[in-house]
């Protein structure tokens, strides 16, 4: 558990997230990492409660933390964790370091979020559910927040045919809100559930637009089934778009105040759909590259000579036009529609297909060619 005390004191540290993946990406072993941090140059920057909390760590907090890890289905993955989720990875400002409850696996499966008020109309909530079921039952793991209304009602449809993931605001160990902790449970038996905070951490008001982003980086789609003009799940639908991925808003009856925010998303360029086989069939093509990859990555883990087949777009013409539209300085999507002529929907299709085989990187939410 030397690799997991040491990734701890690293995180209790409050490191800023961008300085903590850089340590981990320069020093792999977070035992080293901890270490240069401790005693490097990086040292001499830090601020003293930081520099304290690394060299003088919480014993007591770690060892419950620790007692926590040693248990069965429960892992904490870090950044220079080979199991740590690529989509998550390659969204802006992913976590440094995430726990995990249930299968570690089902981050690397696509995924759909599905979003909407803590407090749905009945049709909002049926609609939530019936999505959910069939996203569950097309294959899709389905994620969501663990949160009252459609999050709930998500889940609870996942479950009934298939899988689902929760990202939660709080340590894994306690349920918010507190009633949830049954379905909390069953989302961890027959899923995973999802934290970058560690044990014994409460709810707090900071934790939910963060934790949103976290939903966002991990799904290739987010549909917003029901969202008031301020709501969270819109900044989950704006941090989706942010990070390359496709956005679906359903449409409602304009005298329900909580159809207004995803009116607005339509507005924005999110596409309006009124099935559940319109979301799985626009997102089809980059769901099959992901599980290319994780073929590849399973074949590796079990000493297998086979290795994940490439995700290099196909040579059509619509891919050569966008290759030819990217230049190496950052571009945003509206500029890329109007250089190819293409929509913003297929054109996140292909670059996330292209981010996924390193020809691309995505700067908050702007495009360019790797060098």
């Amino acid at each position: 558990m030397e690799t997991e005390r040491a990734l701890l004191t690293l995180h209790h540290a409050r490191l800023p997230e961008a300085v903590l993946r850089r340590l981990l990406e320069q020093h792999p072993d977070p035992r080293i990492a901890l270490e240069a941090a401790r005693h490097g140059g990086l040292a001499g920057r830090l601020r003293g409660e930081c520099l304290a909390a690394l060299r003088r760590p919480d014993t007591a907090r770690l060892a419950s933390d620790l007692d926590w890890l040693s248990r069965p289905g429960h892992r904490l993955l870090g950044w220079q964790d080979p199991d740590y989720p690529p989509l998550l990875r390659r969204s802006p400002n992913p976590p440094a370091m995430i726990f995990l409850a249930g299968d570690a696996c089902l981050p690397w499966h696509a995924q759909i979020a599905v979003v909407g008020s803590r407090r749905p109309s009945a049709g909002g909530r049926a609609r939530a559910r019936r999505f959910a079921e069939a996203f569950a039952s097309a294959g899709w793991v389905v994620t969501s927040g663990l949160a009252e209304g459609v999050d709930a009602a998500a889940h609870e449809g996942a479950l009934a045919f298939g899988r689902t993931l929760a990202v939660v605001g709080t340590g894994l160990d306690l349920a918010y809100p507190a009633r949830h902790a049954g379905l909390m449970a069953r989302v961890v038996a027959g899923g995973a559930v999802l934290s970058e905070h560690p044990p014994g951490t409460p709810a707090r008001a900071s934790h939910f637009p963060s934790r949103n982003r976290i939903i966002a980086g991990l799904s290739l789609g987010t549909l917003v089934v029901e969202a008031a003009l301020r709501s969270g799940a819109l900044i989950t639908a704006r941090l989706a778009a942010e990070a390359g991925r496709e956005v679906f808003a359903l449409p409602g009856s304009l005298d329900n105040p909580l159809a207004r925010g995803c009116h607005r998303l339509i507005r924005d360029g999110a596409a309006l759909v009124e099935s559940p086989e319109e979301v799985v069939a626009a997102l089809a093509p980059v769901a099959e590259a992901l599980a290319g990859q994780l073929r590849g990555r399973l074949d590796d883990a079990e000493g297998a000579s086979a290795t994940a087949p490439s995700v290099q777009p196909p040579s059509d013409p619509d891919h050569k036009r966008l290759w030819s539209a990217l230049g190496h300085d950052p571009t945003g999507l509206d500029e890329l529609a109007a250089r190819t002529g293409l929509t913003v929907a297929s054109l996140s299709s292909m670059l996330l297909l292209m981010e996924l085989d390193g020809r691309v990187v995505n700067e908050h939410g702007r495009y360019a060619r790797r060098t």
